[in-house]
């Protein structure tokens, strides 16, 4: 044996590290933070969010039920509307309502989850793509 490969035995390299990948979480889209302040068609005073809150659940179903009632039930006449309002009690014209605004916010909700993953199958083909074009050149 010559001087080198002696010096070579006596030398602990260690296990052998491997690197791992830095992959970016997926985000999902159940996990994003809900921020009011972002709201599109409500209005929250800072530091009076639960009050406006609040609120809105009892007037919005409320409103939205009336509406219901005055143009799909009296066909938009006030004749027919007239009695119809007086008769009916607030809890069922609020309900009729709830159940409205509630399908509403269900298809934005899945309307805002469809887009969400579109754009992050999106975001992650083009960076596919370009990682694979540096894999070629």
């Amino acid at each position: 044996m010559d001087a080198i490969e002696e010096i070579g035995k006596s030398i602990d390299y260690g296990t052998a590290v491997k690197q791992k990948k830095i992959r970016r979480k997926k985000e999902s889209f159940a996990q994003q933070e809900v921020d009011l302040q972002k709201t599109p068609f409500l209005f929250f005073p800072p530091g009076k969010e639960m009050l406006f809150l609040g609120i809105y659940f009892v007037t919005i179903p409320y409103i939205v039920g009336l509406v219901f009632l005055f143009f799909y039930v009296s066909d938009g006449k006030a004749s027919v509307f007239a009695p119809l309002s007086t008769d009916s009690n607030f809890f069922m014209v609020w309900a009729l309502g709830y159940e409205i605004v509630a399908a509403f916010v269900l298809l934005m909700i899945a309307k805002s989850a469809i887009t969400f993953s579109y754009r992050n199958a999106t975001k992650g083909s083009s960076s596919r793509r370009r990682s694979s074009r540096r894999r070629h050149r």
